[in-house]
């Protein structure tokens, strides 16, 4: 992560730095608008410093480059760098900062880029021009990014910018709260994701994949434990064409190809972009209990005819079908869910979860801590899917599922949104790891972990809840309830003088009704 410099003896990483200078240029932008703003900025630079890059080796003219003309560009179509044309390169616009038309100069960069690189087309933000965007707070947002990764961290600006751009993703959900939720999957959630699963080779696909956190986690995964790029591919859908958006900019700013990340508003299940894709690993978080999936329209679909017709009335089960459907014979997939799913027997949905778990399909529960989600405070779980659990990579544990009920781990980052820390993550997906290598030293935790059998699970319905097989912890065994009770009531109280001004306005609303008989 890179650091700033020490500033009244205190050390604070860049992106927080940068965050709250462009959080005060906001002014009186809603989020939702302006995370569109910077994020643009922000996008636009890192195309530029990777444009100038290579247009000065070009202009060089040293070994390879020898008689290259830095303005032809498909010498930057062959080093897979988009053109920048001259009035939209960062040079350019810092020149013109301060001026008053600013808002428009931006918005012609953006529309020229978009022209002289066709897979950018519809991806870039052209709303700088706008009333509400003071011309000396744009300029200054310029100056803003412009400082970002300058020095001799300049030739690991990519790196940095793709930093940055993503905690400034994170922040921009929290700041819009629960419509936050719609575009983002917290980071750590992703990256319990991507590391209990572990994708270091093939095909991963998000058919709902927001701003494309789940591929940049899969790649930084790659990275880290000195993997190839080129070892995985990508593949992704996205019915909002805003968040798709995003989710172009965030890939492109590290370099990802997402030529693959597809939208439709008509979603994944009323237009399946990738129709015949097998994945080796399928990632995502899809919205919980959407009722408005178009399910009358699919009864005879095919994705159903191994296991029943998910009800029109909630989407749940359509999304897991939609996972197994596109595994490949060897295929993984985690994804997050209503915790309702583990239960359910509303209309088939435990008819289905039982022909998954009796086709051995199930591989790992995970009971999820409340408040993880910026959209919801519905209690999630994580869900882990392997089409052959006997294939030889791993141990065989078809008569097996792990539970585990990590309901207890994280910690608040606010009063209403708590985050994993990396040793949670750590805990889990070693745990994980640990069942299902086959030198693995797994072992049951009381009140945490435990590898059932099949049979168990016959025994208890189908259900899939880890509290019902993990037990209590040894610890909870003294369990104090008026500790318990003391604690609960705080947090109540607490909840309530925070609501207290909203209430009060209630109450003297409410005084100004005359009823009239």
């Amino acid at each position: 992560m890179a650091k700033a410099e020490k500033n009244n003896n205190k050390e604070e990483p860049i992106e927080k730095q940068l965050w709250k200078a462009a959080d005060k240029l906001r002014k009186n932008i809603d989020a939702a608008e302006y995370k569109h703003i910077v994020l643009g900025l922000m996008f636009l630079r890192y195309i530029s410093d990777a444009f100038e890059d290579l247009y000065n080796k070009l202009k060089s003219g040293d070994g390879d480059y020898a008689g290259a003309d830095p303005e032809d560009k498909d010498e930057y179509k062959a080093e897979n760098i988009f053109f920048v044309p001259e009035k939209s390169r960062w040079s350019y616009l810092l020149a013109k900062a301060k001026l008053p038309e600013i808002g428009k100069v931006v918005d012609e960069a953006m529309d020229a880029i978009e022209k002289d690189n066709p897979s950018l087309k519809d991806v870039l933000p052209k709303v700088f021009a706008r009333s509400n965007l003071d011309p000396t707070n744009l300029g200054g947002l310029i100056d803003l990014v412009g400082n970002i990764a300058m020095g001799a961290a300049k030739a690991r600006s990519a790196d940095i910018l793709g930093h940055v751009f993503e905690y400034f993703l994170g922040e921009f959900a929290l700041a819009e709260g629960k419509k936050g939720g719609q575009f983002y999957t917290p980071r750590s959630v992703v990256e319990l994701l991507v590391k209990m699963l572990e994708p270091y080779k093939g095909r991963v696909f998000d058919p709902c994949c927001g701003s494309g956190g789940m591929f940049v986690q899969s790649e930084k995964f790659v990275a880290d434990h000195q993997g190839r790029f080129s070892d995985i591919s990508i593949y992704g859908q996205e019915s909002n064409h805003t968040t798709w958006r995003l989710a172009r900019m965030n890939l492109a700013i590290r370099g990802i190809d997402s030529s693959q990340v597809k939208w439709n508003n008509e979603g994944s299940f009323l237009n399946d972009c990738h129709k015949d894709l097998k994945a080796d690993y399928v990632i995502a978080n899809p919205p919980f209990n959407d009722s408005d999936w178009s399910g009358e329209l699919l009864k005879n679909d095919g994705r159903w005819k191994n296991y029943g017709t998910p009800p029109p009335g909630n989407a749940n089960y359509a999304w897991i079908l939609h996972f197994f459907y596109h595994l490949s014979p060897s295929g993984q997939a985690g994804f997050v869910l209503a915790k309702g799913s583990l239960t359910s027997k509303t209309s088939g949905e435990g008819d289905i979860r039982k022909a998954l778990i009796e086709d051995r399909l199930v591989d790992c529960i995970v009971n999820l801590p409340a408040k993880l989600f910026l959209n919801t405070q519905i209690p999630a779980c994580l869900w882990f899917l392997s089409r052959n659990r006997a294939n030889g990579r791993f141990r065989n544990r078809t008569n097996e599922i792990l539970f585990m009920d990590a309901r207890n781990m994280g910690h608040l980052i606010n009063r209403r949104t708590r985050e994993l820390s990396a040793e949670d993550i750590n805990t889990i997906s070693k745990t994980y790891h640990n069942w299902r290598n086959p030198n693995g030293d797994y072992e049951d935790i009381k009140g945490f972990c435990n590898s059932a059998s099949i049979e168990r699970v016959k025994e208890l319905d189908y259900v899939l809840t880890p509290g019902r097989y993990v037990g209590l912890a040894d610890d909870e065994d003294d369990f104090d309830f008026n500790e318990r009770f003391a604690r609960l009531k705080a947090e109540f109280e607490e909840q309530l003088k925070e609501e207290e001004g909203l209430n009060a306005l209630i109450k003297e609303n409410l005084k100004k009704i005359e009823i009239k008989t």
